[in-house]
């Protein structure tokens, strides 16, 4: 299928790196703005990058709130009006981060406003969105948590913070991103690259290609990192099977996306918004998934899948080298105007496989039901929902990381694993926050709360990436994971999406071969 024609981007001639605007999924987020040194310069969205010496001493991020995460009991018929209003909420943190970023010299002549005309405008509105999702939800008979108002107000950061001092920073009560800012996660003066410049994806200001990241703490040399280390695989991380239960498994060949399948929607989260992800996913298996998709649409959709009983939807956001070069979306929402930048890298290798239960069967998963694993926004939202591994070859077995983008020796590859949630509520397709209709699986592999067994989907890929070089604490050329801008970059935020279609037949078969111990493909 390719791109996808509603939103096909086009390919765009090199030009100097653009700053860019950060979002927030689900009304929340850390609004990071990236300033250049150079006074003439203007990015594709037409705000000035004026000089950052009196910007240091300025606002330079704007913290609000997740909104979306505390919407446990949301009625079916009133979701996608819920979801439409958390899509608002993100335009109104984007319109006043584009405020925060054109208004400088206004900034520098009057301290009151950002207060005054930025941020008191921003609680104003949202407090109206939230209030619109409270008559959403009381409309059709649901129960709304009052506290919820409570979360209009975002709160200001300067640019001078320390970079150490970010992730755990105390702004009126609330703590921000868990404390994980991993040692530089938001740089002094507003994120600003010294001189401006980029030189073949050197990081000048250690923030970057795109200015908010990956940045040098974000990476390890995997050869230095102490044997037999399992960095970040907890709970969420472990394989539900073992050497009990059902021991079976089964593996479908959907290929790595090379017919270039992107967008930057995101069906389960955003319905019927466009560019609900704010970065670009690779998809593969079902090619018709787009915010708009209907679960008619998608059953009846083409998939990439050689067994053509899988037309499931398995995506996950795009790995990219910030080496100097520019992809299709340089310029498109999602892409380069949301510093999402740099070659995309399709993965070598794509291993989907479903695997059994160690305490006994599994049952068949109900058609179109939705799973998500990961946080794309853990930087913000701390590590409760996170689920991320990523090794090199040939060190899987030694070294599984959670907050690090491995350096691999010559000749290994970068890998990514995910475990999905194998534990399901056996009534729900999709719960409200897309979570708790299912859960992971015990350490002894049970499943809790009445929950039922299901096959776990392990998605493993591979990539040939060319290894960063660290050099006098910046990184050069080096690899990221898309993610929301005001994620900046970080691995943690690695996330998967999972979209059930096999047919009744081919789930039935999986089902007999995990329960029977057969390896099957």
């Amino acid at each position: 299928m390719g791109r996808n024609t509603r939103k096909r981007r086009s390919s765009m001639a090199n030009k100097a790196i653009a700053a860019s605007a950060a979002l927030a999924l689900g009304g929340g987020g850390l609004i990071w703005a990236n300033f250049y040194a150079s006074a003439h310069e203007s990015n594709n969205n037409g705000w000035s990058q004026n000089q950052t010496k009196a910007a240091a001493a300025q606002v330079a991020t704007i913290s609000c709130p997740d909104v979306g995460q505390k919407l446990t009991n949301v009625p079916q018929s009133a979701r996608q009006g819920v979801a439409t209003e958390l899509a608002n909420l993100d335009k109104q943190i984007t319109e006043a981060y584009a405020r925060l970023a054109s208004t400088r010299q206004a900034q520098a002549g009057d301290s009151g406003f950002v207060q005054n005309a930025i941020v008191g405008p921003l609680k104003e509105k949202r407090a109206a969105t939230i209030d619109r999702i409270r008559l959403d939800i009381q409309r059709v008979g649901g129960q709304f948590n009052t506290s919820l108002s409570q979360l209009a107000a975002c709160a200001t950061q300067n640019a001078q913070t320390n970079a150490g001092e970010a992730g755990g920073q105390q702004n009126g009560g609330q703590q921000q991103n868990g404390g994980q800012q991993n040692n530089g996660g938001q740089q002094q003066n507003g994120g600003q690259q010294q001189g401006g410049q980029q030189n073949g994806g050197q990081q000048q200001g250690n923030g970057g290609q795109g200015g908010n990241g990956p940045v040098a703490a974000d990476f390890v040399d995997i050869t230095k990192v102490q044997g037999n280390a399992q960095l970040g695989v907890g709970q969420n991380g472990l394989p539900a099977n073992g050497n009990s239960g059902s021991k079976g498994s089964f593996t479908t060949k959907c290929g790595t996306n090379g017919n270039d399948n992107h967008n930057t929607d995101n069906v389960i989260v955003a319905p019927g918004v466009a560019n609900g992800a704010h970065h670009l996913h690779d998809y593969v298996g079902n090619q018709s998934n787009d915010a708009f998709a209907s679960d008619q649409e998608l059953a009846a959709a083409q998939t990439t899948c050689q067994n053509q009983g899988d037309k499931s939807s398995y995506f996950w956001p795009v790995l990219r080298v910030q080496d100097g070069s520019q992809d299709f979306d340089q310029n498109n929402d999602g892409g380069g105007k949301e510093g999402n930048v740099g070659k995309i890298l399709q993965p070598a290798q794509a291993q989907l496989k479903f695997v059994g239960n160690k305490t006994g069967n599994v049952v068949g998963m109900p058609t179109a039901l939705r799973i998500i694993t990961g946080d794309a926004k853990a930087q913000v939202n701390g590590n409760a929902n996170a689920n991320v591994n990523w090794s090199c070859t040939g060190f899987e077995n030694k070294v599984q990381l959670h907050d690090k983008y491995p350096i691999c020796p010559q000749g290994s590859q970068v890998v990514r694993t995910t475990n999905f949630q194998s534990c399901w509520d056996g009534q729900n397709i999709d719960s409200a926050n897309h979570r708790t209709h299912v859960a992971f699986a015990q350490a002894n592999g049970a499943c809790a709360n009445g929950f039922k067994a299901i096959p776990q989907l392990q998605v493993r890929l591979v990539y040939n990436v060319p290894a960063p070089k660290l050099q006098n604490g910046t990184v050069v050329n080096p690899y990221a994971v898309d993610t929301f801008p005001e994620q900046l970059h970080k691995p943690i935020t690695d996330h998967n999406d999972f979209i059930n279609f096999f047919s009744t037949n081919t789930m039935n078969q999986m089902v007999n071969c995990i329960n029977t111990g057969k390896k099957c493909q």
